[in-house]
């Protein structure tokens, strides 16, 4: 049995930059002390989640890869033995800004990174005035726990996304999110939105026979143009084995350094009982690549 030991660092962020910082540090050190080989952060884990507003002052907060950020979760890395995935605020040139995952090997070495390819526009997300689409695809990180998906939250809601990770070799599918309820919605709203948002990874890990890991953001951020009432962000990371069963989901208003024990050998065996890879018709699916069927 081959087990990897993979820790969830799930906390609430404010305008102080180095309390974010902080509490990330101190979550990627308890996971460690825990055993944790791979350690995953939330989404944009150093600071607020800027998107709620369009306000070209939060440009500021973007930081060059590699820099400032970089040099802080490489050393992390190192000093704690693990891999680690990070989600970052890159400013890639004037202008030119991606919301962007690095992986860092145990020696604090980057593995790798993915730019977050799918960018919402909705109210009170409004990712589309920071993020420029990445460029990077779809392609899993090599690490020394093995094969990393790592995709960013609206990528959670696209199966394409998932399965070209998967058909590259993914053995893992990551994602660091931030999302959470408008406090103007009724529960019963607030209860589906949720529910669809954990139903749709688990149907990821199922059609592609592999482990997927959620790691989201707790607690309220205020919308500082008060044009809404803020974002309560509902937590609730979790991690779902190869056949979609929850392995373990954190707390819905609370921070939580967390380890789950993945037994990565299921993934063959369940590809073996089922063989959604070899019955795919591929043949026929090219109108895939429509936007629509008229």
């Amino acid at each position: 049995m081959s087990i990897l030991k993979v820790g969830i660092v799930q906390h609430s962020c404010s305008r102080d930059r180095q309390q974010n910082i902080q509490k990330s540090l101190d979550g990627i050190k308890s996971c460690a002390e825990q055993g944790a080989q791979l350690v995953i952060l939330q989404e944009l884990h150093t600071g607020i989640y800027f998107c709620q507003v369009e306000d070209t002052e939060m440009f500021d907060l973007a930081l060059p890869i590699p820099g400032e950020d970089t040099e802080i979760f490489s050393r992390a890395a190192k000093d704690n033995n693990v891999v680690l995935v990070t989600s970052l605020f890159e400013k890639r040139a004037a202008g030119l800004y991606h919301n962007t995952s690095v992986v860092f090997e145990k020696d604090g070495t980057i593995a790798g990174k993915y730019r977050k390819m799918h960018i919402p526009d909705d109210p009170a997300y409004y990712e589309k005035f920071y993020f420029t689409p990445g460029d990077l695809g779809f392609e899993p990180i090599s690490t020394s726990v093995g094969k990393l998906g790592v995709l960013v939250c609206w990528d959670q809601w696209y199966p394409e996304a998932a399965r070209l990770m998967a058909l590259t070799g993914a053995e893992l599918l990551i994602y660091p999110t931030a999302i959470g309820y408008e406090s103007t919605d009724e529960q019963s709203e607030k209860d589906r939105q949720h529910g669809a948002w954990e139903i749709v990874q688990r149907g990821h890990a199922v059609a592609n026979g592999v482990p997927l890991i959620a790691v989201n953001r707790v607690g309220f951020e205020e919308d500082w143009s008060g044009v809404t009432n803020g974002i309560t962000f509902w937590g609730q990371s979790f991690v779902a084995g190869p056949q979609g069963e929850v392995l373990y989901r954190a707390p819905i208003d609370s921070a939580t350094n967390s380890v789950v024990d993945i037994d990565m050998s299921r993934s063959e065996n369940v590809r073996r009982i089922w063989p959604f890879l070899r019955d795919r018709r591929i043949e026929n699916y090219g109108d895939i690549v429509k936007r629509y069927r008229d």
